[in-house]
Formats: C-alpha cells, structure tokens, sequence
C-alpha cells in the first residue's frame, strides 16, 4: 500500500473505524458517552496527535541540527470551541471557532534564547503549516473496487 494514502473503513452501525497508514493498524472511535465503544480515539484525538507529533519531532530536529542540548519535548494540547468574538487574533468575529492549545516543555540544559527560538521553530512544523493554510478537501463518492487514486484497494 502507498505510505501517502490512508484508508479508513467503518460499519454504518456504530462509530469505531479501523485505520490503515501504510503498514500501520489504528482504531478509531467515540468515548461510550457519544455513543460509541471507546475502542481508540475520536478524530479530534487523531488531529491532536498529528500535530503535537509533527511539533515534538520538528523541535527535536531542529535542536539536533544546532546540536543542542535537548533531552525530551513533551507536548500537550486541547481542542475546544470559542466564541470568535474572545479571540483576540482571529479574523473571524461571529460564531464559534475551533481552537487548539498547545503546550511544550522542554527537558535539557537550554538557555533562554534556545527555548524561544525552539517556540517559534514548534509554530513552523508542516502539520502546524497545514492547519493554519488554506486547505482544499475534495471529496468523491467511488464505487467498490475502483481505484481513484492510483492504489490497489485493501481489505482492511
């Protein structure tokens, strides 16, 4: 399977998905208080992961290539919904818009100046990059076995 494409399949009668990402397994699903089984992760769960996995890794990298003193970088984040008009530096005014808060420490011998720049470096991460750009979903509706995308169909 092509490490670019992720298949997700799910029965029409409850919430949990079984996730394929190249020769990875992962489960997907609802806590049991929105109905579902609670058999991994919701899909919020799955984004955070994303980008608090890109920002650890491009922070490590970055330090690695200054050859600093970085030990570990823990991230922690949370996804809520504001009300737009509590945001001080968004553009949108009305309504209720996604928010992330997202947390870092930092576990080494790094001065001052090492730790802010490795802040900065956390917001330039491509997943980071990716949720803050204009994206483009296009979504089809194929039938079963065609290939739509260049890849031989897998049963998961």
């Amino acid at each position: 399977m092509d490490a670019g494409i992720v298949t997700v399949h799910g029965r029409a009668a409850g919430f949990a998905q079984e996730i394929a990402v190249g020769g990875h397994r992962l489960t997907g699903d609802e806590p049991a208080s929105a109905g579902g089984t609670d058999t991994g992760p919701n899909p919020y769960g799955f984004l955070l992961a994303a980008l608090g996995s890109c920002v650890s890794m491009t922070m490590a990298m970055y330090a690695r290539r200054k050859q600093w003193p970085l030990d570990a970088v823990t991230v922690r984040l949370r996804h809520s919904r504001i009300h737009a008009a509590d945001c001080e530096q968004c553009e949108t005014t009305n309504g209720l818009l996604d928010h992330i808060d997202c947390d870092v420490e930092l576990t080494g011998m790094l001065s001052e100046e090492q730790h802010l720049r490795l802040l900065e470096i956390a917001d330039k991460c491509p997943v980071h990059r990716t949720l803050t750009s204009e994206i483009h979903i296009q979504t089809r509706l194929t039938r079963h076995g065609e290939d739509p995308l260049g890849v031989k169909s897998e049963t998961l």
